[in-house]
């Protein structure tokens, strides 16, 4: 018989600075900000890197449906419900505290027609499931930094199993951590090959996208076009990621291929 895993024991602290709450796992490592005056704005670089899914896949109606592996301070999901109104959102989050926390100082919506938070582990939910999803976001790190099992082969195949036919995955890693390589390349055998590394952040986060399904080919004049639109209507600005893309990325005949 399975034994129910018990949730984390480290601590779930908040902090604030110049404006900004910041989320902490028992340490100084920033596990999620939310500037105060725009609580539906992606404060931390890497979360707007992840939202960049939305170059790759053109249309008013993708996604319809999203994955969100850890919850955090809820950014991600918060960005998703305000900004894509046809999106319904699930999120796996292991510790039923940063759900606590996220909705009492982060401003997470209580809305289960729409957003629901799922407490269990990541790992466990994507292997187990049979439901597909438009848009996987994998961003789940122990106080060390540590993704443990979000970052095995069998995972990575299981988020394959898991996507619709024009699904993405999106996954955070951390770019200059000494295992980068590594995971970039699991991601790899788990999509034979199909997968778009883009340029390191400031952060030193690096987000990777994959599929499985339906070609990516999006032309750079079409990304910028997206890019500009997003920013109008969301205050979402993607434009220095597609010029840090094209600076890192070889891009035959001006299109980014997955």
């Amino acid at each position: 018989m399975k034994t129910k895993k018990s949730p984390p024991r480290h601590a779930v602290d908040i902090s604030e600075e110049a404006g900004v709450r910041y989320l902490h796992f028992g340490s100084d490592w920033v596990q999620g900000a939310m500037r105060i005056a725009r609580p539906w704005s992606l404060e931390l670089a890497y979360t707007r890197e992840m939202m960049a899914g939305l170059l790759l896949r053109g249309g008013d109606h993708w996604p319809r449906s999203a994955l969100l592996v850890g919850l955090g301070a809820g950014s991600l999901a918060k960005f998703i419900y305000r900004n894509l109104p046809d999106c319904r959102i699930t999120v796996v989050e292991i510790n039923p505290q940063v759900e606590y926390i996220a909705r009492q100082y982060f401003k997470l919506p209580d809305d289960p027609a729409r957003l629901t938070v799922t407490i269990g582990d990541g790992a466990d939910y994507m292997l187990a499931g049979e439901r597909c999803f438009d848009y996987i976001l994998v961003d789940g790190f122990d106080p060390d930094a540590c993704a443990g099992p979000l970052d095995t082969l069998p995972f990575y195949q299981a988020c394959r199993a898991r996507l619709t036919g024009s699904g993405l995955l999106g996954v955070n890693l951390l770019g200059r951590n000494k295992g980068f390589a590594a995971s970039v390349e699991r991601i790899r055998t788990a999509f034979d090959g199909r997968v778009a590394v883009f340029p390191s952040c400031d952060s030193g986060n690096t987000i990777a996208f994959a599929t499985g399904g339906e070609p990516v080919a999006v032309a750079l004049e079409d990304m910028r076009a997206q890019a500009q639109r997003l920013k109008q209507e969301t205050r979402l600005d993607l434009l220095p990621t597609i010029s840090r893309l094209q600076l890192g990325h070889p891009l035959p005949d001006g299109r980014l291929r997955i």
